[in-house]
């Protein structure tokens, strides 16, 4: 069982920043590999970027390419998103995910769910 707890969400103007924390418990953090996913009002849950804590490059959604990276800090079982030059259209509550395969944008291959941090960017 893994456990994921987000943080850092919050209120910021376009053009800002924020940095997402997803901290990982109950086991070994370097098993899993992770997923940022988001969900704005009335849309369905999308994909932003995935990683694995060892080796290969982050992959990215398209929207977010360029603006946003993804790190991990293995030592504390942590990944981080920080997220720059916000757009209103980032708008949404931000999942860290957690998956024992390859990692990828299909969210069904992600077991466990952080509880998700609101980020809302105003215009």
């Amino acid at each position: 069982q893994v456990q994921l707890v987000e943080s850092g969400g919050g209120l910021v103007q376009a053009g800002g920043s924020l940095r997402l924390s997803c901290v990982a418990s109950g086991r070994a953090f370097f098993g899993y590999n992770m997923g940022w996913f988001r969900q704005a009002p009335g849309k369905e849950r999308e994909f932003v970027a995935s990683m694995r804590p060892i080796g290969a490059s982050p992959l990215y959604a398209d929207s977010v390419k360029g603006r946003f990276t993804c790190s991990t800090n293995n030592a504390k079982n942590t990944v981080h998103l920080q997220m720059n030059n916000l757009k209103p259209e980032d708008t949404a509550v931000y999942y860290c995910a957690a998956t024992s395969q390859w990692p990828t944008s299909d969210e069904t291959i992600y077991g466990y769910w952080g509880q998700g941090t609101q980020v809302t960017v105003s215009s």
